[in-house]
């Protein structure tokens, strides 16, 4: 009986530990590493293809969220992008990009990331 209780108990550790590796459908999972991989840039790339004014270069992947496809979240440098532009300060957005599961990117957000406002003294 005891065999058959540490055999039950050992399983059901094993099945959870399986399920907690699998994305929570509706959570944002935080990515392990921000490096921004050809996958991630092609998929930046195809979203963002339509953009003008303004040219986000992805310099982190903050993590992704599964929903009927899956969100994703980019920390982007912000470049002003037509002609005879100013010089401007440095600028960062964060960049929000939805995959349908046909395989289409399109834009969900883009926010404006100040440094600033991080500080609260």
């Amino acid at each position: 009986m005891k065999k058959l209780i540490v055999l039950l108990l050992a399983l059901l550790m094993m099945l959870s530990a399986a399920a907690a590796e699998k994305p929570l459908s509706g959570g944002w999972t935080p990515s392990a590493d921000p490096t921004v991989t050809e996958e991630l840039k092609a998929l930046f790339d195809k979203g963002t293809e339509t953009l003008t004014g303004v040219s986000y270069i992805p310099v982190a992947w903050l993590g992704s969220q599964v929903v009927a496809g899956t969100n994703y979240v980019f920390l982007c440098q912000a470049v002003t992008a037509y002609p005879g532009s100013l010089e401007t300060q440095p600028a960062y957005a964060m960049v929000y990009l939805y995959q349908d599961l046909a395989g289409n990117v399109s834009i969900l957000s883009i926010a404006d990331f100040d440094v600033g406002s991080l500080c609260t003294y």
